[in-house]
């Protein structure tokens, strides 16, 4: 590893992490700086043949930072680790330039065959925190994998998966997007601008709607053109004006659910915490029996 890898791979960490202050402290204080360092060195070695070494090199990284890489993985420039507890890299993974993996990432494989057996990650790929991506599949470049997505499917270029199995959020067109604004300020109503790239189905389910309404426009359009070439004035009356009121509601009704949305998960994870506590209680309680009776 050249010095010159060694800036790239420091200086990734001040382009996506705010949190970091200083290079000293990025080189002392990372652990996905220090697994890119030791992943270097046992990837350097495992080309030449010395596998034993690289192996324990490569183990000696995991019970240092909590990352595992295999030396036989491929990982370009500029690679970041955020946080990285958890994260594993198997032997045929290929991952490209300019990649950001997050904690508990696994790039792993789906089968016991020897051979191409874990994913390729193309340039400026991004898999969030949990995500797991496996099998011998491609991730295009600057794709986007959510957090907890599982992906065992090709993924285009520039695109986002979520949820599991991985499904991709595509990205409207511009005229799409331009002609649902335009009716969304007719109707005085913009919640669902704020949820373009979440799964969200209350927003999915008003952008169909903008869509449709946008199409039937342009019908109702058309046909009012071909009525005045006929001599039909009917369709130059103006149509009633929208009450701005109705959708300032639906927009405090969307808010709402929203807010309970989020009440639900915050008691469901409270809940799952109580429980794992009690868990522990009865076996602490269990285990403080025994050593009585024995």
């Amino acid at each position: 590893m050249s010095i010159r890898q060694l800036r790239e791979d420091v200086a990734s960490v001040f382009e996506r992490d705010p949190a970091a202050r200083n290079t000293f402290e990025v080189l002392t204080t990372y652990p996905g700086v220090h697994a890119i360092l030791h992943y270097r060195l046992a990837n350097w070695l495992w080309r030449r043949g010395m596998k034993w070494l690289a192996r324990l090199l490569s183990t000696f990284s995991r019970w240092m930072t909590g990352i595992e890489i295999h030396p036989g993985a491929t990982i370009g420039r500029r690679f970041f680790i955020d946080h990285g507890m958890g994260v594993v890299i198997g032997e045929t993974a290929e991952i490209g330039d300019d990649c950001t993996l997050y904690h508990g990432v696994t790039l792993g494989g789906t089968t016991w065959n020897k051979g191409k057996r874990h994913p390729t990650l193309k340039n400026g790929v991004v898999v969030g925190a949990g995500a797991k991506v496996l099998g011998p599949i491609m991730v295009g470049e600057n794709a986007r994998i959510g957090s907890n997505a599982v992906v065992t499917k090709e993924v285009p270029d520039g695109v986002t998966v979520v949820g599991i199995p991985g499904r991709i959020v595509r990205k409207t067109s511009e005229e799409t997007a331009e002609a649902r604004r335009k009716i969304a300020e007719k109707m005085g109503f913009d919640a669902y601008g704020v949820a373009d790239e979440m799964p969200d189905p209350i927003a999915r389910s008003i952008h169909n709607l903008m869509t449709h309404m946008h199409a039937v426009d342009n019908k109702i359009d058309t046909m009012c053109k071909a009525l005045a070439e006929m001599g039909n004035t009917s369709c130059s009356d103006a149509l009633p004006q929208l009450e701005q009121e109705t959708f300032v509601s639906l927009n405090e009704v969307y808010d709402e659910l929203k807010g309970e949305l989020k009440a639900v998960a915050a008691e469901a994870a409270r809940d799952a915490a109580q429980a794992g506590e009690g868990e522990v209680a009865e076996q602490e309680n269990g285990d403080n029996h025994r050593g009585g009776s024995a």
